[in-house]
């Protein structure tokens, strides 16, 4: 069984996204500039609600998009985002497979894993690694978002997201508990407020290794590097791997 991180709380997965891809577009086309189309598809990862996959079309638009989403409401929002916009409909093939079962094509030109690696474990990760390493060629980009918070501390509750729709305000409240080495357990809530008070909420917990890139080259056995745009604040720190030449 694959665990499913998103659904509870799918509503509101467009208030984050939103702000997500401000602080992620800018290092993510960075990291796929050159990529070259005859090399296969850009294989998304935990695709979402397909914010980052319209980052990824616009970046690269001559290249097929095979963008694997396992959560059924995030999927559906994904296709919906796909099939209103033609050029979207025309370049993106959706999976429902999660990243431990995805069927890749025999050739791909890059892959994007964006807000999944840390919920894998080190035996999850090292088994997408090889199997990434059979499908991407030497020297095409692997882009990861790393999410980390340095190291892994206790972080009490605070306010992520405060947002206005209609007569309501919506509040994403979340904290963290380290657990053991790396690992740690984040509680997040959702509060919807009207008038001041609490009219439902709901709340949902996992688990999320921190990891660099540095650690991420290393048992993948490619070699790693930082990207970014310094100055954006809140942008997650993306790294880029790369399949070493035979």
């Amino acid at each position: 069984m694959v665990a499913d991180y998103y659904t509870a709380s799918a509503e509101f997965y467009e208030m984050v996204a939103a702000r997500h891809v401000l602080t992620s577009a800018g290092p993510l086309r960075t990291a796929l500039a050159g990529v070259d189309p005859a090399h296969g598809p850009v294989v998304e990862i935990g695709a979402g609600t397909g914010r980052i996959t319209e980052v990824i079309a616009a970046a690269l638009p001559h290249s097929p998009i095979l963008a694997a989403e396992p959560s059924t409401p995030m999927r559906a929002m994904l296709t919906s985002r796909v099939v209103g916009k033609e050029d979207l409909r025309r370049r993106v093939t959706i999976s429902a497979e999660p990243a431990q079962h995805l069927r890749l094509p025999d050739s791909v030109g890059a892959v994007v894993v964006f807000g999944v690696l840390g919920h894998l474990t080190q035996d999850e990760r090292i088994a997408l690694w090889r199997k990434l390493g059979e499908h991407v060629p030497p020297g095409a980009p692997i882009v990861v978002e790393l999410m980390g918070t340095g190291t892994a501390k206790a972080i009490p509750p605070f306010r992520m997201l405060r947002e206005r729709i209609g007569e309501q305000t919506y509040e994403w409240w979340t904290q963290a508990e380290p657990v053991e080495g790396d690992l740690l357990r984040w509680e997040t809530t959702w509060k919807v407020l009207r008038d001041g008070e609490v009219v439902r909420s709901t709340r949902d917990a996992y688990m999320w290794e921190n990891l660099s890139v540095a650690r991420l080259a290393e048992e993948a056995g490619m070699d790693g590097r930082l990207v970014g745009e310094p100055g954006l604040p809140g942008a997650p720190e993306i790294g880029v791997l790369t399949v070493r030449d035979a």
